[in-house]
């Protein structure tokens, strides 16, 4: 089957590398987002995807706005029968949903219709979920509501950061997009539509959404950060300085850890606790700015905390 891949990030790749691998699918393009500023010299740098593409020898399309007329006749031209998403990254409009004959196949990071939007991972972690996977159906224009094709499940582990659980589904998920689009061309697979029952949204995690905040439970408090980890980055202020934090882990019920307030810090030997609004969790790496990442207790001990300083 002709197929023309859509996709821009790392966690992409797999499914790419599948499909290229494939002895039944072609990919005959990749549609990926424009170079985008990266690092600290500020050069537009290719996608992953694109890379990828690149080395493959695959033609590489990455227009401004992929919805105009211009684009969809270039695509057309292609005759793509289907046309994979794995986190693109644009809005596809109608006719460009039009061009090929057997749809577009997106495959997302959870069990629809739980977590629709961008940010499923980082949702199903904070959520404290025990158990997501991956889902692949047809696109159309509403957002992820479009009729199933295939699902596979993955745990959600006890320490599993946002990073973590994004790794391994990419790879399950890659699978399972392969297996989707041979039943496509088979014609044995037949889109499900979505319940009406336990739609969930996960719209995009912001900077200002990972601040870390100290008045919620402990447990809460300690699924947030891993959720965020390690993008945009969970985040709190000391007086005038903003750190970035690791994972945290909660501390047991015990002593003086009960009196810790939300955001006061302690600073105990070989530990840094800090109080929310349940139990204290302790610190794993922290980061100042302009430094690298480092355990808590060594960055305490060079960091010399003024009295009475709380995070918040």
């Amino acid at each position: 089957m002709r197929v023309v891949f859509a996709g821009t990030p790392e966690p992409a790749l797999p499914a790419l590398d599948r499909l290229i691998a494939s002895p039944r699918h072609e990919v005959v393009a990749v549609l990926t987002r424009p170079d985008a500023v990266a690092g600290r010299r500020g050069k537009p740098a290719p996608s992953p995807i694109a890379k990828l593409a690149a080395e493959h020898g695959i033609a590489v399309l990455k227009p401004q706005r992929p919805n105009n007329a211009e684009f969809v006749a270039e695509l057309t031209e292609l005759e793509p029968q289907c046309c994979p998403v794995v986190a693109y990254g644009a809005i596809l409009g109608r006719d460009l949903l039009a061009v090929p004959s057997l749809g577009w196949v997106n495959l997302h990071f959870s069990l629809l219709p739980a977590w629709r939007g961008a940010a499923p991972v980082q949702a199903a972690i904070a959520a404290g979920d025990t158990v997501t996977g991956a889902s692949t159906f047809l696109i159309e224009s509403g957002l992820d509501t479009g009729p199933i094709l295939g699902m596979a499940t993955e745990t959600i582990r006890p320490t599993d950061t946002a990073g973590d659980l994004l790794a391994r589904l990419a790879v399950s998920g890659a699978a399972l997009l392969e297996a989707t689009l041979d039943g496509i061309e088979d014609g044995t697979l037949k889109p499900v539509p979505q319940p009406v029952d336990g739609i969930s949204m996960a719209p995009k995690i912001t900077v200002d959404g990972a601040r870390v905040r100290w008045d919620l439970p402990a447990h809460t408090v300690e699924r947030r950060i891993r959720a965020v980890t390690p993008n945009p980055g969970a985040w709190t202020m000391l007086g005038e300085l903003r750190i970035k934090l690791g994972p945290v882990t909660q501390v047991a019920d015990s002593g003086e850890d009960l009196v810790i307030g939300p955001g006061e810090i302690c600073v105990q030997r070989g530990r840094v606790l800090v109080g929310t609004a349940s139990r204290a969790v302790q610190l794993g790496t922290v980061q100042a700015p302009g430094k690298r990442p480092m355990d808590a207790a060594d960055w305490a001990r060079g960091a010399r905390l003024d009295d009475g300083v709380r995070a918040s």
